[in-house]
């Protein structure tokens, strides 16, 4: 259960999440007009990339939606390692001279999202599947340490 109100949008992410690095974006879900900055437009792209996050016990398994892009066009990076950042850019499509737009819905722009991986993470054995429009990552987990137990002798 999300912990931010439902007027925020449908958002899944936790503010009390620490492995979560996602910042709100107060225009997200609001119709931009062109008479916003262009760094307003890529604020909006920013928030367009939607994100399961799922832990198995072997896993930490990401699904992300990049409909209409193609592997080259989207980076997975570990940072400073213990931060998975996953980012790309949707290209805008070409104009010509006499072309009318009737409505403009899917969204253009650079997209960043990170998320701080959970002390277990196996870094080196990360992997990255791309299907169907949504990319899959799939971080690793170390085998849970079992306490050693000792037995001692008792005397007497």
């Amino acid at each position: 259960m999300s912990l931010i109100p439902s007027f925020f949008g449908n958002r899944r992410t936790n503010v009390f999440d620490s492995f979560s690095l996602d910042v709100w974006d107060p225009f997200d879900g609001f119709p931009l007009s062109t008479n916003f900055p262009s760094s307003a437009r890529e604020t909006s792209a920013v928030a367009n990339a939607r994100i399961d996050w799922k832990e198995t016990p072997e896993a930490h398994l990401f699904k992300v939606d990049v409909p209409g892009l193609k592997k080259e066009e989207v980076k997975v990076e570990v940072e400073d390692g213990c931060i998975l950042q996953i980012s790309g850019e949707r290209s805008k499509e070409q104009d010509e001279k006499n072309d009318k737009w009737h409505r403009v819905e899917r969204s253009s722009g650079k997209f960043l999202r990170r998320f701080r991986l959970p002390e277990n993470a196996k870094l080196e054995q990360v992997k990255a599947a791309m299907e169907n429009g949504v990319l899959t990552v799939t971080v690793p987990k170390e085998e849970a340490k079992k306490p050693e137990v000792k037995a001692i002798d008792i005397s007497g």
